[in-house]
């Protein structure tokens, strides 16, 4: 096995647990239209993948102009200046960081609450 092959072979592994998981995202929610961003979404590889799976669920994939496909650091960092614009502070002593962050548990203070519906 070369060092090429294993990287190739984790890519696919990868990009396909990454489709997969959009999928069930899309059977969950009853959506048809996935947007690629952040730095992973440059990957022509990834976008193919996607573009196949949401072209058989008769759905429709936006791909970023690699020009805003940049690491997620600049959207986290205005999140940030949003909320700390708002009044939102955090102590360092009681910030931290996780793998497993989820977005869905974050409190927007820059706009309404809303409920979320399933479609």
């Amino acid at each position: 096995v070369t060092k090429a092959d294993l990287c190739y072979s984790l890519q696919e592994t990868l990009f396909a647990m990454l489709v997969e998981i959009t999928e069930r995202a899309m059977a969950h929610c009853g959506q048809n239209q996935v947007l690629i961003v952040g730095g992973v979404g440059c990957n022509k590889r990834l976008q193919e993948m996607m573009a196949d799976m949401v072209k058989s669920r008769g759905g429709m994939l936006c791909a970023m102009d690699h020009r805003y496909c940049i690491d997620n650091g600049a959207m986290i960092a205005q999140a940030g200046i949003m909320a700390f614009q708002h009044g939102a502070t955090t102590k360092m002593e009681d910030s931290w960081c996780t793998q497993r962050f989820r977005t869905d548990q974050v409190k927007t203070v820059w706009r309404p609450a809303s409920a979320w519906k399933h479609t």
